[in-house]
């Protein structure tokens, strides 16, 4: 597999890959297809445990209005205008989902709510190519073990500039 130059990776972590025929990816395939509200960058995550999915999520944007969403995905993105940093400072931008509002996050914290613990759990994202900062701060801190991607994700989700 060809290296891949993330934008944020932490210290000692890695990014694992499966096939989209991995039931853990499916769920995290079928929560964004569900569930999201960000246009730009639609993702589901899930949070697994001994091979039980124990939390879901998709992101969410503060944009819910289809015909303002649109207008944000083709143009009006102020992060995108200001040429901010891809990972950074969501909240600019009310068409961006904060980084409390990624799937990441929010699967750690549904498992959570659920009663679970996350320690030693694993995480599947499906819809994007990396995992942003405050994300990979929001796994490691609730103990998520692992991070597994979609084989082929770095070309599949990469945004268009």
């Amino acid at each position: 597999m060809k290296k891949i130059d993330y934008p944020f990776i932490p210290e000692g972590r890695e990014i694992f890959y499966v096939g989209e025929d991995n039931e853990f990816m499916r769920a995290a395939k079928e929560e964004c297809l569900s569930h999201s509200t960000d246009m730009n960058q639609p993702t589901g995550s899930v949070a697994v445990l001994n091979g039980k999915i124990i939390g879901k999520a998709s992101n969410q944007a503060r944009i819910k209005h289809k015909k303002f969403a649109e207008l944000h995905k083709r143009m009006l993105c102020v992060r995108k205008l200001l040429k901010v940093k891809t990972g950074t400072k969501y909240w600019l931008c009310p068409g961006c989902a904060k980084f409390s509002d990624h799937s990441e996050a929010r699967a750690v914290k549904d498992a959570k709510r659920n009663g679970y613990t996350t320690a030693g759990a694993d995480l599947y994202l499906y819809g994007h190519w990396w995992c942003c900062e405050p994300c990979w701060n929001a796994m490691i801190e609730g103990g998520i073990k692992n991070v597994y991607l979609l084989e082929g994700s770095e070309e599949l989700f990469v945004r268009k500039k």
